[in-house]
C-alpha cells in the first residue's frame, strides 16, 4: 500500500502541476493518501490563500467521496511528535503524519524532507515526477 501524503498536495487540483497524475491515480483508487487534521487545516490554509475557499471545498469532497467509496484516504492522528524535519519545524506535521500512517513515500518537492532518508521510519520522500515514473502507468 502507497500512503500518500502530497505537500501542499492541494496544489494537484491544476492540471498542470505534477502532483496531477498522482491525484487521478488516488481518485482511481490506485493509491492511498493519509492526511491528519494538522494536514488538513494546513491544506485548507494553502489552498484557500492561493485559490480561494471553493477549491478547498472541492478538495474536502473529493476527499470523503473517496474515503466513503473508496476507502483510499487514510485519517490518521498522530500521538507523537517525531522532529525530523529540523530545517523547517511547521513541515513536521507532514512527516508525523506519514510515520503514523506507514507511508511509503512522502511525494513532495521540498529539500527539507531529506532528513527521513537517515531517520530510520519508513517513509521515503520522492519526488512527485519520480513517483509518477516509477509507480503510475501512463494514460493510454
Amino acid at each position: 500500500m502507497f500512503a500518500l501524503i502530497p505537500t501542499p498536495g492541494c496544489k494537484a487540483l491544476a492540471e498542470v502541476h505534477p502532483f496531477h497524475p498522482i491525484l487521478d491515480a488516488w481518485v482511481a483508487g490506485q493509491a492511498t493518501w493519509a492526511v491528519s487534521t494538522k494536514v488538513l487545516l494546513e491544506y485548507e490554509e494553502v489552498l484557500t490563500r492561493l485559490s480561494g475557499p471553493a477549491r478547498w471545498r472541492k478538495l474536502a469532497r473529493l476527499m470523503d467521496l473517496a474515503e466513503l467509496t473508496s476507502g483510499n484516504l487514510l485519517r490518521v492522528t498522530p500521538s507523537f511528535h517525531f522532529n525530523i524535519v529540523m530545517a523547517d519545524p511547521d513541515d513536521n506535521i507532514f512527516a508525523d503524519c506519514a510515520i503514523t500512517a506507514g507511508a511509503d513515500y512522502l511525494i513532495t518537492e521540498d529539500q527539507h524532507f531529506a532528513a527521513l532518508r537517515e531517520a530510520g521510519y519508513k517513509p521515503q520522500p520522492i519526488a512527485p515526477r519520480e513517483f509518477v515514473a516509477r509507480f503510475i502507468a501512463p494514460p493510454a
